[in-house]
């Protein structure tokens, strides 16, 4: 058999030289030269996960809260509480209904607006009501005489499944099926809680839906 022929001077071929200094071995012959844009080395690792925040899991109940105002800008003010209601601690405003305008049923004024909102809350019914009743509080609330006139009223009207009477809290709420201004914008969002005869039994209370 023949053998390749080498250089004559006893030289190493130019890209076994190369090699050689980088200390690399020379490429295998009939081997393909990498590409330009390959990359030689490990491969790449990939970013590290962002930590995820604290997870706040906690039982809820689904809540109904009435919302009425008939001073200043009353409706501003419904709107307002809306938020704020959604801003307690571990509760979430799932549903809000239009606003609704009335005339005073067992108060004084000019008339009112009124809503109703639904959370899913982790408070108790009776955390829930304090928490209320410091958004009361907040928005200026002032009670001198039975049914005065009101910045804000919040009314818990049912809290889950919780059947509770005690001096400062009875739910359901008691006079929630005599009063349009309630059961109207209550069968918007959850027409489930309310009884059709219940609706009838308040068609005769003036009652204008505004937005």
């Amino acid at each position: 058999m023949s053998t390749p022929d080498r250089p004559k001077d006893g030289k190493k071929s130019a890209p076994a030289a190369k090699a050689a200094k980088r200390g690399k071995p020379a490429p295998r012959a009939g081997s393909k030269p990498p590409s330009a844009g390959s990359k030689s080395g490990p491969p790449a690792r990939r970013a590290p996960s962002r930590p995820r925040g604290p997870r706040e899991d906690y039982p809820t109940v689904q809540a109904f809260v009435a919302i009425g105002a008939n001073l200043g800008d009353a409706e501003a003010t419904v709107k307002d509480a809306m938020a704020a209601i959604g801003a307690l601690q571990r509760t979430q405003v799932t549903a809000r209904s239009s606003l609704y305008r009335s005339a005073p049923v067992d108060a004084e004024g000019p008339d009112f607006i009124n809503a109703v909102v639904a959370v899913r809350t982790g408070l108790d019914a009776e955390q829930f009501l304090i928490a209320l009743q410091r958004l009361e509080t907040l928005a200026g609330r002032e009670r001198p005489f039975p049914n005065a006139p009101r910045t804000l009223d919040l009314d818990l009207l049912m809290h889950g499944n919780s059947v509770i009477e005690s001096p400062t809290l009875t739910l359901p709420h008691p006079r929630m099926r005599e009063r349009a201004f309630v059961l109207k914008p209550l069968a918007e969002i959850a027409p489930d809680k309310v009884p059709r005869a219940a609706l009838a039994r308040v068609t005769g209370q003036v009652i204008q839906k505004i937005r």
